[in-house]
């Protein structure tokens, strides 16, 4: 009898083409409050909760009055998008190839309410994603291992048994922190030398290519 395993995936960069979206959304909040962050800096820490990533950017000693309305407004800007995110190509049917060969499709990700719902309408395989571990679902974000845990969880497997795809080191850190072989993508504009150095045990172009090498790649061996 086959044993269970689930492919965990993040969203944002992953399956869909958002990440230069949140650099520029956050960094139009970030500037209505005042801060000049540059967007290279801002593109490292896409992948990060809310209040990681304004911690990441703006340090831990600042006065965190504003940080709220920093969140609010970075929400308040990528929602405009919300009904045009584009999927990443192939993305439905990588999810749909797995989902075929009996591995249980679970998401992990940042993104909760409204706009995990408009990431999971833009990639449009919901008939096949068994669940999604999000924001509301953790105490602490990536790249803690919390995120990858609960997905696992959701799918019921040992971390040997599941592997995670992921376009940031803070997806590669999660993953390996919670002893899940890291797989990465480049379409979130990461490179791919800090992509292996994290951890990432293969790094492909974007979904359609992890798709065309599927027989050669972690999802092919047993875990």
């Amino acid at each position: 009898m086959t044993e269970k395993r689930a492919a965990i995936f993040d969203v944002d960069g992953t399956l869909v083409d958002t990440n230069h979206l949140h650099v520029v959304t956050w960094w139009e909040a970030l500037r209505q409050a005042g801060h000049r962050v540059p967007m290279r800096e801002i593109h490292r820490a896409v992948g990060l909760s809310s209040g990681d990533l304004i911690d990441h950017l703006l340090g831990d000693d600042r006065d965190r009055d504003g940080d709220e309305q920093i969140t609010a407004a970075h929400h308040a800007l990528y929602a405009t998008y919300f009904d045009r995110l584009p999927s990443l190509d192939k993305s439905a049917d990588l999810l749909r190839t797995l989902a075929a060969r009996g591995w249980d499709v679970v998401l992990a990700t940042s993104a909760s309410g409204a706009e995990l719902t408009a990431l999971r309408r833009a990639i449009g395989a919901d008939d096949v994603i068994r669940g999604a571990a999000s924001a509301d679902d953790v105490a602490d974000g990536k790249p803690a291992p919390d995120p990858v845990a609960q997905a696992r969880e959701l799918a019921g497997v040992p971390s040997g048994q599941a592997v995670f795809v992921g376009d940031t080191v803070w997806d590669m850190a999660a993953a390996v922190r919670d002893g899940v072989a890291a797989v990465a993508v480049l379409s979130g504009g990461i490179p791919c030398a800090d992509l292996e150095a994290a951890g990432a045990r293969a790094v492909y172009r974007d979904p359609g290519d992890l798709l065309e090498h599927l027989d050669t790649s972690v999802f092919a061996d047993e875990c």
